[in-house]
């Protein structure tokens, strides 16, 4: 009986050994795509709202640029006086009769337009510099949410794997209990590691789901549709 109960043991424990060395093989390698990682960030860069909102800003630092180039002409101005060919002024007498051009120069404006151009370069070069910056950010964190996501995935193999294993275990014990040739005790220790292996592979499925919904948003798009 003794040899028995101990035969009964080693099974559970070969079981249990056997779900951890199938985990120690699990790889993450195996999963790894780098082709499908650059199709997520080439997905975020096309979708991202906030990608849209950072090349919005390049545009507009650029078409204020492009404005300020032809602020020259603010400095300058134009106008025309007309004086009839028939009246008389003589507060301010004038030599010239009829429709008179007159122009002038602002040389506030002339002096301030250099500074104002280079302002708005400096801007441009603020809203690229911050577009390439936000990119960078992005592609880090799709890379971490890609990885976790694949982590999740092998961690949720090494959990059914561990599943199986601790039914197979109960299986054979419940077998032997019945024949009254293993102790309730070793009976009930597999069944409570059949209820936690279950409960791992549960919160292992919801750590995929959530490592998924993470990924997706940042893409901003199903993973189905990358291919």
């Amino acid at each position: 009986m003794y040899n028995k109960l101990r035969i009964a043991c080693l099974s559970v424990f070969i079981s249990i050994l056997a779900g951890n060395v199938h985990a120690q093989q699990e790889s993450l390698f195996k999963d790894l795509s780098y082709q499908y990682l650059e199709k997520l960030i080439a997905a975020a860069k096309k979708n991202y709202p906030e990608v849209q909102v950072k090349q919005r800003q390049v545009e507009i630092a650029r078409s204020t640029f492009h404005q300020s180039n032809f602020g020259w002409l603010e400095a300058f101005s134009a106008s025309y006086i007309y004086s009839p060919q028939s009246s008389i002024d003589i507060t301010h007498p004038t030599v010239f009769k009829g429709y008179q051009l007159v122009a002038s120069v602002s040389l506030g404006s002339l002096f301030e337009r250099p500074y104002t151009i280079h302002n708005a370069r400096l801007a441009v070069k603020v809203a690229e510099a911050q577009q390439k910056e936000y990119f960078l950010t992005l592609e880090a964190n799709i890379k971490r949410a890609y990885f976790a996501y694949i982590a999740a995935q092998a961690d949720l193999r090494n959990k059914v794997t561990a599943v199986t294993n601790a039914e197979t275990a109960v299986k054979n014990l419940k077998y032997t209990f019945e024949k009254g040739e293993t102790t309730f005790d070793v009976y009930n220790a597999a069944l409570n590691n059949l209820y936690n292996q279950t409960s791992f592979r549960i919160q292992g499925e919801l750590n995929v789901f959530n490592a998924k919904t993470s990924l997706e948003e940042l893409i901003g798009d199903k993973l189905e549709s990358i291919k």
